[in-house]
């Protein structure tokens, strides 16, 4: 299945989602990625309006849960609570809208976490024990995602992100484009993570940053790539429709 993650959705409100939702069908994507981050936040209070939507289309759900603001490994119980809180929050909507996976974030490093990595692994790995528990609870599969190239960002290798994973029981969201700003080992991760890996994101970059471009417009080798993908749900992360139909086109001429 390839889907469209609503990167590609340029509107500040949701009065043209609907119509959106359209265009998406009709270029032959199976489901839509929900963003829940600024202005688009899925909330008990947006839910019936993206439910609505929905219910007029054919179109499957995945979900990226917010990461802005948020870090799941913070020192500070409060901000990690409050981070935690959201995420459980957005499993439990999740669950209302039948979604397929729900992609999150691992947490960040900070000034005390760099100095302190034992304790923050520590802390680390408790937090997404709690995520994969409630996963469980409501019947989401829950994905973590490794981390473009950027100072504070972690998991951003197959090795780290299997550190900070450790024994949880929790799958892999595997970006294609972020690692290609990493390491670029791309038959490693394949080879590191396998079956544990339940969706995917797919753009394109320099190998420099984190530029979302279509496939086939940078430098990630996608003809040696594509066959050796996991047959589950691919997610095109991308900035327009424009980008979005040649995208889906690259790939299906791959596939």
């Amino acid at each position: 299945m390839i889907g469209l993650s609503m990167t590609a959705y340029r509107e500040k409100t949701l009065k043209g989602f609907d119509e959106w939702l359209e265009q998406v069908e009709a270029l032959g994507f199976d489901f839509v990625e929900l963003v829940s981050e600024w202005p688009h936040y899925l909330t008990k209070e947006t839910l019936p309006t993206f439910k609505e939507a929905f219910s007029a289309h054919k179109l499957k759900v995945t979900l990226h849960a917010p990461f802005s603001d948020l870090n799941l490994a913070s020192f500070n119980e409060r901000i990690r609570e409050a981070s935690l809180g959201i995420i459980r929050e957005t499993l439990v909507l999740a669950a209302e809208l039948d979604a397929l996976v729900v992609t999150i974030h691992p947490g960040h490093c900070s000034p005390v976490s760099v100095r302190n990595r034992r304790k923050y692994l520590e802390i680390h790995r408790e937090s997404l024990r709690r995520i994969a528990r409630w996963g469980e609870e409501y019947g989401v599969r829950i994905g973590v995602e490794n981390m473009p190239r950027f100072p504070i960002l972690d998991a951003q290798t197959c090795e780290r992100l299997a550190e900070v994973i450790g024994d949880v029981e929790i799958g892999i969201t595997f970006d294609v484009g972020h690692l290609n700003t990493t390491t670029g080992n791309f038959s490693g991760f394949l080879e590191r993570f396998g079956t544990r890996i339940i969706h995917l994101h797919l753009h394109d970059n320099s190998g420099k940053s984190d530029e979302h471009l279509a496939p086939g417009e940078g430098t990630v080798p996608w003809k040696t790539l594509v066959p050796r993908l996991p047959d589950t749900t691919w997610a095109l992360e991308v900035g327009n429709l424009q980008s979005a139909r040649k995208g889906l086109e690259f790939l299906k001429n791959l596939h």
